[in-house]
């Protein structure tokens, strides 16, 4: 797909990308909260699940990605994956800043240990992620940095991306595999839990249920949207005012790496909003070299 033209930065789209389905509930409340903004939104599902990979794997992938959605002109870069926020963060944010419009890239880690350390009245935070989020120390670090005072609980949890993103309904593997995980922050008596996966959200209920009413839970798709609500006002680049008023709304738009029916499928109900066409893309054959220098 050739570039668009378009006539300013600010009207220009909002990337958006994930492992698969998950970083649809990010999308969600940014689309709730940033209504008049353009948003593109890549799942690598081809290479998906993104937990048990390694850091270099991560890195490599998500700087793909990242050349795929430039090629699209976005004006900011959205990691709605934790295990690629942790592993290619820095990378991605010294790439992206060589473009000449310079695109700020936001991660969903920081936004979530923040609204975590607010959150908490007994200083015990528990989390809940994946491998390779765990692994990083990418939340311990954030949470540290926030509040060296409050206790950091890591559970990973292997398989449960892979079983959530297998389908609906769940059934009771699913609440045996979450009572397991959450069975160490019980023990820990935690007041908050972060959800280091935007999977997570999916069985937030049953999260609620077993944890208890007491825990606050933590999914990072609010606090995201508000730091990128910031950002963007901060550099001048908010989308204005729609010309049509019988459609205020902006447009949304879907990639994938592997076969777009299942992601729309599945998408659908991770996004609660219709997703219409998913276009698939082979982002591993326009990466540019590392040095390279996109004009966006």
């Amino acid at each position: 797909m050739a570039a668009v033209s378009r006539p300013s930065p600010a009207d220009r789209p909002i990337g958006v990308f994930d492992s698969g389905v998950g970083g649809l509930t990010v999308l969600h409340e940014l689309l709730v909260q940033l209504p008049q903004e353009d948003f593109v939104y890549l799942a690598d599902t081809a290479r998906f699940p993104y937990g048990e990979r390694s850091a270099a794997e991560l890195q490599e992938f998500s700087l793909q990605i990242a050349e795929e959605l430039l090629r699209r002109q976005v004006k900011l870069l959205v990691v709605a994956c934790n295990s690629a926020t942790a592993a290619a963060l820095p990378a991605l944010q010294e790439r992206m800043m060589r473009t000449t419009l310079g695109v700020d890239v936001i991660g969903v880690v920081r936004p979530g240990a923040v609204h975590a350390v607010a959150a908490t009245r007994n200083g015990r935070v528990g989390l809940l992620a994946t491998t390779a989020t765990v692994q990083s120390g990418a939340y311990a670090e954030a949470i540290t940095a926030a509040d060296p005072h409050v206790d950091l609980v890591q559970v990973p949890c292997p398989d449960l991306t892979a079983i959530i993103e297998g389908g609906f309904p769940f059934d009771q593997r699913v609440v045996d595999t979450v009572r397991r995980y959450c069975a160490p922050l019980r023990e820990a008596r935690v007041d908050t839990v972060v959800l280091g996966c935007t999977h997570y959200p999916l069985v937030r209920p049953m999260l609620q249920r077993i944890l208890g009413p007491g825990v606050t839970i933590i999914a990072s798709g609010v606090p995201l949207a508000r730091q990128v609500e910031h950002v963007l006002g901060s550099r001048s680049l908010a989308a204005q005012g729609r010309e049509d008023p019988a459609r205020p709304e902006g447009e949304y738009s879907f990639l994938c790496t592997g076969d777009p029916e299942p992601f729309r499928a599945l998408g659908t109900r991770f996004l609660q909003m219709p997703l219409g066409e998913v276009v698939q893309v082979d982002v591993a054959r326009h990466a540019q070299p590392s040095g390279a220098r996109v004009l966006s």
